[in-house]
């Protein structure tokens, strides 16, 4: 192959790239830690209480010939967020890419949620990303470079139905305006913060409702779709390679929506 030919495949090499993944045990989060380490990068995974799985995840990837660990944190505990990047530091050297995935859903409509409901959405979804982006930043800052790429939602765009969360809509449509901020405030030191928002994909938790709810899935969330279908999580894989790597070193700011054409209509 000619050397042009090399140097596109490079562009999406993360050969040598440390990631922290927070939520990284299962679903969207362990694709996401997968799919980086299989483009080269050393992967820490990040959850607040399934550390079994974590370290299910962390071995499988360092059978592959990458370096992963498991790493315990609330990522809404302050404290907590300082102690888990300073752990991943000391054992990595640096942090080139941030994957926010940690979050919660609470369905309840709006005149029902309590107040406790409504913080707890966004001490995860929205101080989560914050406090993580914060503190890993502040790393980045110091090595001028980094990736930020924070998991918002199809749900920061639209009011998606029949399930009722508006706490769960507005955490993440302050994911996509923290993107867009953090992304403005770090530019000058050579960080890059996108976010990819998902529709529905086929994880767990849509299995759950899938069997509970079968009706939601067929009539209204793939019917939704102007493909006519649900995601998987190696569908969402590709974006966050993308962003991760030297192929977006053109893209900041970005909220790349992944939702097989739902929000068009």
């Amino acid at each position: 192959m000619s050397n042009t030919a090399t140097d596109y495949r490079r562009l999406f090499d993360l050969t040598g790239r440390r990631a922290v993944v927070t939520g990284g045990s299962r679903g969207i989060g362990k694709a996401l830690a997968e799919a980086l380490a299989a483009h080269g990068a050393d992967v820490a995974i990040v959850v607040r209480s399934s550390m079994e799985r974590a370290e299910d995840v962390a071995a499988g990837l360092r059978a592959q010939g990458r370096d992963s660990f498991a790493v315990q944190a609330d990522v809404s505990d302050e404290g907590d967020v300082e102690r888990m990047t300073q752990a991943v530091v000391d054992r990595f050297g640096r942090i080139d890419i941030l994957i926010n995935n940690a979050g919660i859903v609470l369905p309840t409509p709006a005149e029902d949620c309590s107040l406790d409901q409504w913080r707890q959405t966004m001490a995860v979804n929205l101080d989560g990303v914050f406090l993580v982006s914060k503190h890993v930043g502040r790393q980045m800052i110091a090595q001028k470079s980094g990736s930020i790429i924070n998991i918002g939602s199809m749900s920061g765009r639209i009011v998606n139905w029949p399930f009722r969360h508006a706490a769960y809509n507005v955490s993440k449509a302050g994911v996509h305006m923290l993107t867009k901020a953090l992304a403005t405030e770090w530019a000058e030191h050579n960080i890059r913060v996108n976010a990819l928002a998902p529709g529905y994909i086929r994880t767990e938790l849509t299995d759950e409702v899938l069997r509970e709810h079968p009706d939601v899935v067929a009539n209204h969330w793939a019917k939704g779709a102007v493909q006519n279908r649900i995601g998987t999580v190696e569908e969402l894989a590709g974006s966050v390679v993308y962003l991760a790597s030297d192929a977006g070193s053109f893209t900041t700011g970005e909220v790349i929506t992944v939702d097989g054409g739902l929000t068009l209509r």
